[in-house]
């Protein structure tokens, strides 16, 4: 059992972005839910919208599954939850599985979350703390506060570290005003 890297409430993964180290993938990935509510499905989980969220519907667990169409190195995956806003729907008990499909998925991170408050970064890496290569990504609510039914998830970003160019070593783009012009379209 492991602990998420805990960020103060509010803090931003796409301070990460901001960094030039990583970048967001999810727009790469086909996303399905075990269930969910009409309204409140795949769409509000990804809409950089804190105030909007999926909300399950059925037994647990519940299953978010993110796959690639081709092995993708993912670096880490952020989850906002918010213990004041959703209660007994917020998880407390999460398990983080990875593999090439459905039929050989692997635990890789189990996380107990005690009353969480904004972003929970859990770090995808093997024993050598290298970035996982996968075709797919797994996040199941094994249980909620105050032993809740179905569950509430705000926003996950999946995050893959920016390789280095194979011309040379350039410096770091971390303004705004840099990282328009940072790559050739």
């Amino acid at each position: 059992m492991t602990t998420p890297n805990k960020t103060p409430p509010g803090a931003d993964p796409k301070q990460l972005e901001r960094t030039g180290t990583v970048r967001e993938i999810g727009s790469q990935a086909v996303w399905s839910l075990s269930s969910c509510k009409p309204g409140f499905g795949v769409d509000q989980l990804r809409d950089d919208n804190l105030e909007t969220y999926w909300q399950s519907d059925g037994s647990q667990p519940h299953l978010v599954n993110i796959q690639f169409r081709r092995k993708t190195t993912v670096k880490t995956l952020c989850i906002y939850a918010d213990y004041k806003s959703d209660e007994s729907y917020t998880p407390s008990k999460i398990s983080v599985r990875v593999g090439n499909n459905f039929h050989n998925l692997q635990e890789i991170r189990q996380l107990e979350l005690v009353e969480p408050s904004g972003w929970i970064h859990v770090p995808l890496t093997d024993t050598l703390k290298k970035p996982i290569r996968t075709f797919m990504i797994q996040i199941a609510v094994l249980a909620n506060h105050q032993n809740g039914r179905d569950t509430h998830m705000r926003q996950i970003k999946v995050y893959t570290p920016v390789e280095e160019s194979s011309i040379g070593k350039f410096p770091r783009c971390t303004t705004i005003d840099f990282m328009m012009y940072r790559s050739i379209r």
